[in-house]
């Protein structure tokens, strides 16, 4: 068995095999972050959070530079037209690359007061917009601009882009940071890093219930995640649930009960599914960014 990976429960032999390899794919970030697959050409494309870049990874051409600066670009998808959209801690705001390559401010206000600092996001099937807002930019040197923050606190908020329309689904949290839905968008994972800065904050994973497609209810503790915080999230096609940790990618059942590790030397922050087959795990973690084949895949659009 490989010594990276540790088996909790037997229910992970069917999501990982013992002796898969664990594959250094690129590093020289300052702080990954934000992958998101391009199945088009095979690639993905990251942030180096903190060294305010957008990078890009392929088979053919390694590691090129696609924005510098970027903005403190942070967690990035892609929306139902292929257009990648992104986090922007330092314009504050979602953003987003038109077909012609330009990017774009989608949104930056709610009530008329700038957001925090989006940081992490989703695209759901009927294209809005799912974002966390935590306040990072602002109070972090290394990743945003600084500035005041406007809002009462940090929250998940659902952005349509058809109609501007902008509200909050998630206010019970201290600083939501990764965010993650189960297969057929009925439950919602949010994580909380407010222990990152916090003495005593929360460091879990919290679900939530999705009414009408439209809202957040009835929120509870999934799974408290240690040593160190929660990030970046994903779900497989079982509902598995895959989360970033400081020693590794936990492994989690869709009741919560932790089935193993996929352990790293440098501190995981994020993840996504891509490949050719939907099985490769792509994983940001300290200054580099890794791959691992699965034995399940992602939710795709």
């Amino acid at each position: 068995m490989a010594e990276y990976i540790e088996i909790y429960d037997n229910r992970l032999l069917a999501i990982v095999s013992p002796d898969a390899f664990l594959q250094k794919l690129a590093n020289g970030a300052v702080h990954s972050e934000g992958p998101v697959y391009i199945h088009e050409d095979d690639s993905v494309v990251w942030s180096d959070a903190h060294g305010n870049r957008l990078l890009r990874w392929s088979p053919t051409d390694n590691v090129t530079v696609l924005r510098d600066p970027s903005d403190y670009q942070s967690g990035n998808y892609r929306d139902l037209e292929g257009r990648i959209v992104a986090c922007s801690s330092g314009l504050r705001a979602i953003i987003r690359r038109e077909h012609n390559g330009e990017w774009q401010v989608l949104v930056d206000r709610y009530n008329g007061k700038r957001l925090n600092s989006p940081n992490d996001l989703v695209v759901k099937s009927d294209s809005t917009i799912w974002f966390t807002d935590p306040p990072y930019g602002i109070t972090e040197p290394d990743q945003g601009y600084g500035g005041e923050q406007e809002q009462p606190g940090s929250y998940v908020y659902r952005f349509d882009p058809a109609t501007g329309k902008i509200y909050p689904v998630v206010t019970d949290m201290v600083h939501p940071n990764g965010l993650a839905f189960n297969p057929n968008e009925t439950l919602l994972y949010v994580s909380d890093t407010a222990a990152f800065n916090i003495p005593d904050g929360p460091h879990h994973i919290r679900v939530y219930e999705v009414m009408d497609g439209r809202w957040a209810k009835n929120g509870h503790v999934f799974a408290v995640i240690k040593p160190g915080q929660p990030d970046g999230l994903q779900v497989d096609q079982y509902g598995n649930v895959f989360t970033s940790s400081q020693d590794s990618v936990q492994v989690y059942s869709t009741e919560g009960s932790q089935l193993g590790k996929i352990r790293l030397l440098e501190t995981c922050t994020n993840l996504t599914f891509g490949g050719k087959e939907g099985n490769r795990l792509f994983i940001t973690a300290g200054k580099s960014l890794y791959a691992i084949d699965l034995n399940t895949c992602g939710v795709r659009l």
